[in-house]
């Protein structure tokens, strides 16, 4: 079973399902959800100490991510929505649970995994599910 420290390093994004229908179920505006739904972005995982970072970069918008298991914290998303934010590990499974702080916002629960040598990730909030899957770059 993988580890955390398994998740380290550099990966490319090759597959995506749904992603456009997950971030339009969150809100996010037309042009932004079709800019990004041609990005190919780089995430690096990284530890620092006990702080997880998980930076992803596109030609379009680079984003930071820095966290430490088990601690909840405010997260603003790439297109300024907040959410009291909270991060586990458990069976080799990362969890990220976005719960929404405004009303009008949509939680989410994210979960990546490896799997076959990738890396691999879904997206849910209320019936919609994406799936992204990325290989070591």
């Amino acid at each position: 079973m993988a580890s955390m420290n398994d998740f380290i390093g550099r990966w490319k994004l090759v597959q995506t399902e749904n992603f456009d229908e997950y971030m339009k179920e969150i809100g996010v505006g037309l042009i932004t959800r079709k800019a990004a739904a041609h990005l190919k972005p780089i995430l690096e995982i990284r530890l620092d100490g006990e702080t997880w970072n998980f930076d992803q970069f596109s030609t379009f918008k680079n984003t930071k991510l820095s966290f430490k298991l088990g601690e909840e914290f405010v997260e603003n998303s790439p297109d300024d929505r907040t959410y009291n934010s909270l991060f586990t590990f458990e069976n080799g499974k990362l969890t990220h649970r976005q719960n929404k702080i405004k009303e009008n916002h949509k939680s989410s629960v994210l979960t990546t995994w490896l799997e076959n040598g990738k890396l691999i990730q879904t997206y849910q909030s209320g019936d919609v599910i994406c799936r992204r899957e990325w290989e070591r770059e």
